[in-house]
């Protein structure tokens, strides 16, 4: 298990203390980079979030006004190319006037191939692309491994105060918080996760790569193998043949998705259907602590299938 414990705050203590004036006008691509923004930004203000409740990720179309947003934000927190193309269009077109901040491609992101497996007690190195078994393509929801959404608060916070520095001594005490409160449910989700292991589940699509390494978890497949694909005949037979097979214990839908044709995979097997599953969190309580409540939705939900009855 790989967390962030370096000291944010020291970096910081020498620095004013809030004078009142505006906090930066922040953008964000999806709901879960807003509840971290919003974790930083404390009582200060509120990120706006462009992704609506339910839309697809990876091919969503903004509005002339959300371009708009974008355009006049300060900053735009994202997670990058890979996961929302259509914000990279859009910050290349519109040239905005502030900073545009991909999340994904710090230094300090774990990121993982997608297919590539690895176990719970791995040291993951922040920024390597490890070796996996089937290299096709980087799994861009990185947000799943807590490290990384820990990692992800202390950039926000650095850039915030670079923004904002009367305001830094804030952004730092607000990261600091929230970094302990995903470590505090991190050791809870470990402990209700670890029986889990050994039980093999299906997912929609391959979104919970890290979620899953961070957990020991095992993901028997995807009915669809990449984002933005859909899958061929041979896959689904294949996918189909798997759960006839025996062993895997649960399919997981989709929030957004139709869930008809896993349906229709599962139809005649033993194979259990679980609630469906919210990768970024755009159907959770948006704010402060939407991050923690994603996590645990995912947990919850995966519990509720799994576990021996």
């Amino acid at each position: 298990m790989r967390l962030l414990t370096t000291p944010l705050a020291a970096s910081f203590a020498l620095l004013p203390l809030a004078t009142g004036a505006a906090p930066p006008a922040v953008v964000t691509d999806i709901a879960v980079i807003a509840a971290l923004a919003e974790t930083v930004l404390g009582d200060l203000g509120q990120a706006t979030v462009l992704l609506p409740p339910g839309a697809d990720a990876h091919s969503y179309q903004l509005r002339p006004s959300q371009a708009a947003a974008v355009q006049s934000a300060d900053l735009v927190f994202w997670v990058g190319e890979e996961l929302t193309p259509w914000l990279g269009r859009t910050l290349a077109a519109t040239a905005p006037k502030g900073k545009a901040v991909a999340l994904f491609d710090a230094p300090e992101t774990y990121r993982r191939a997608y297919g590539e497996t690895s176990t719970h007690d791995e040291d993951h190195t922040a920024g390597a692309v490890h070796d996996g078994d089937d290299h096709e393509g980087i799994d861009p929801h990185a947000w799943l491994d807590p490290a990384n959404a820990q990692a992800w608060l202390a950039i926000i916070a650095s850039e915030l105060a670079a923004a904002d520095p009367a305001n830094a001594a804030t952004f730092a005490a607000n990261a600091q918080a929230g970094i302990a409160r995903i470590a505090a449910i991190d050791a809870d989700l470990s402990a209700r996760l670890s029986p889990l292991a050994d039980l093999p589940f299906v997912v929609f699509h391959d979104a919970y790569g890290y979620f899953a390494d961070h957990y020991g978890l095992t993901i028997a497949g995807a009915l669809n193998q990449r984002d933005a694909s859909s899958p061929g005949a041979a896959h689904l037979s294949e996918l189909r043949a798997d759960l006839v097979a025996g062993g895997i214990v649960c399919a997981f839908p989709e929030v957004g998705h139709d869930p008809r044709q896993l349906s229709l995979v599962l139809d005649g097997t033993e194979v259990r259907a679980g609630a469906a599953l919210d990768p970024t969190g755009g159907t959770l309580p948006t704010g402060v602590g939407l991050y923690e409540a994603l996590l645990n939705d995912i947990a919850t939900k995966l519990s509720d299938c799994l576990a021996p009855r």
